[in-house]
């Protein structure tokens, strides 16, 4: 009962299954080492960048922030990053004004939250 024809169909149908979640097009390992050496380098190069500009208690306080919430830390190291290169930053950026800088950008990305309490009514209750 193996019909050629249908087994042509589920190979070519698993094929279009597996390029669609990228299980069979995977770069060939120059290609992808390439990829990683240049991101690993581009990583190096930020985190020299940002020695330079931050004071070390700054450093500290921004990488003890990446524990706990490493977008939050991302975003404010570009910001930082940001500023130096449009030249804003004449001095190494001491942990107060980081501190300053994280409450700027909490106060323009806080989220407000309703909380609505809706209570039922019971059968039983008179409104009287």
């Amino acid at each position: 009962m193996a019909d050629p024809e249908l087994e042509a169909i589920r190979q070519r149908r698993m094929q279009e299954l597996m390029a669609q979640h990228g299980v069979g097009n995977q770069q060939n390992p120059d290609q992808q080492k390439a990829q990683e050496d240049a991101k690993r380098e581009a990583d190096e190069r930020r985190q020299m960048m940002l020695s330079q500009i931050l004071s070390s208690e700054a450093r500290e306080r921004l990488a003890r922030i990446a524990l706990v919430k490493p977008e939050k830390a991302r975003g404010v190291e570009d910001v930082i990053l940001r500023t130096a290169q449009m030249g804003q930053i004449v001095e190494k950026v001491s942990e107060e004004r980081l501190i300053s800088l994280l409450e700027q950008i909490n106060t323009q990305t806080t989220k407000q939250t309703k909380v609505t309490i809706q209570r039922r009514r019971s059968v039983l209750d008179d409104d009287d």
